[in-house]
């Protein structure tokens, strides 16, 4: 595996060989996180300069104990028991909202959908108030597509099985058919049945869908007609090769229309993808700083980006995680303006360990900060425009403003 990711896995976890930026919901599932390889990390990260580390202190949130955890899932198998579920009620009662446990077989199911592919049904979803799950993206052609399911549908059941208050993770695993609770079942195969009970507005139907495989299309590049017009750039998350087809894009764009970067609704990703996107757009120089426990590490762009075509970013409450990496970055360093509304605000750091069952616990361990030294979770990125509906138009207003066509 090649670059940072926020939904990028590496192919093998070591206990504490990879380190994990939970900053989003995950790719395909609603949960989205980052991580890196042991490869990867030399490349864009050092130790933290003292200027970067010193931002505002991060506000105490819970977290889950990492020996607790680990206790816990032992002791379950030595009983014959799931140690995903022993450690999955330890992260329950600390509060902690982010540390997350996956099962042998939701790790494995999560790492093909990385690298670009996976069956299911074309749906992403995510948490609403009151223990709701909701519909946040369809991909386009898929079976969920077909069924005429559409964003903001309520996603009531599973099978049967309730989905109010169950965990997200929890319900992917059930719409793609992967086995939880520290079972070693294999996905379920293309072709095979999952019936959702849905609701919008008042409506409430049932739908059967047939799994299918897929491939994630996590960039979506538009080419002005003319010569000179701005090229849009929309990039739902941040799945492996993502910041190499953002290099593309910009080599292609034309200087004089410049470019609209659109990372709204993007859950995050891969963070070494949101890393190499940045480097498209400049030359080295820092990304982000987190920290681990108190040691401060920092991520640093690759030279030879493009600093030169006029940038413009659109964000909005659903900007979370690497992508908020990525838009903070950039507004830091100067590089872009900032359009549309306040972001998410995830910005915290799991680690991942491997249980004694199999499955993989990400547990937080800290927190990263834009380059100017500000936190990003719990407060979100205040855009340099901020504006409602009408975002994207208002814009293309500001880039045209910068000298970019619009």
């Amino acid at each position: 595996m090649s670059g940072p990711c926020s939904y990028d896995r590496p192919r093998r976890i070591r206990r504490g060989a990879a380190l994990t930026l939970f900053l989003a919901g995950v790719l395909a599932t609603g949960a989205a996180t980052g991580t890196w390889s042991e490869g990867d990390r030399g490349a864009a990260e050092r130790p933290a300069p003292a200027r970067a580390a010193s931002g505002g202190r991060v506000p105490e949130a819970a977290t889950a104990d990492r020996a607790a955890v680990e206790r816990a899932a032992s002791e379950a198998v030595e009983d014959g028991k799931s140690g995903a579920q022993a450690a999955a009620d330890v992260v329950s009662r600390s509060g902690d909202r982010w540390s997350t446990i996956y099962s042998a077989g939701e790790f494995k199911d999560f790492q093909a959908q990385l690298d670009g592919g996976y069956v299911g049904v074309g749906l992403w979803v995510r948490q609403a108030p009151h223990g709701r799950i909701e519909v946040s993206r369809v991909q386009p052609g898929g079976p969920a597509a077909r069924a005429g399911i559409a964003v903001g549908d309520r996603l009531r059941a599973v099978d049967g099985r309730p989905s109010r208050g169950a965990p997200v993770t929890e319900v992917v695993a059930r719409l793609r058919g992967v086995a939880t609770g520290g079972s070693r079942q294999p996905a379920a195969a293309a072709g095979t049945p999952v019936t959702l009970d849905l609701q919008r507005g008042t409506r409430r139907w049932s739908a059967t869908l047939h799994r299918t495989r897929l491939r994630s299309h996590n960039v979506v590049v538009d080419r002005p007609a003319g010569a000179h017009g701005p090229t849009r750039v929309k990039i739902s998350a941040f799945g492996k090769g993502t910041g190499a087809v953002v290099r593309r894009a910009v080599r292609r764009a034309s200087p004089q229309g410049g470019m609209l970067l659109d990372l709204r609704g993007n859950t995050g990703g891969l963070v070494t993808e949101a890393v190499a996107t940045a480097s498209a757009f400049l030359d080295g120089g820092l990304v982000a700083t987190y920290d681990v426990r108190g040691s401060q590490r920092a991520l640093y762009a690759r030279r030879g980006g493009n600093t030169h075509i006029p940038l413009v970013v659109l964000v909005d409450g659903g900007t979370m995680s690497a992508a908020e990496l990525l838009s903070g970055a950039l507004q830091d360093r100067g590089r872009a303006l900032v359009v549309g509304s306040r972001t998410f605000g995830k910005g915290s750091v799991q680690m991942p360990s491997t249980l004694a069952d199999g499955s993989v616990a990400e547990l937080t361990v800290g927190h990263y900060r834009t380059p100017s030294g500000r936190n990003v979770d719990g407060d979100g990125l205040t855009p340099d425009v901020v504006v409602g509906s009408g975002a994207e138009k208002r814009a293309r207003t500001v880039l045209s403003g910068l000298g970019g066509g619009a």
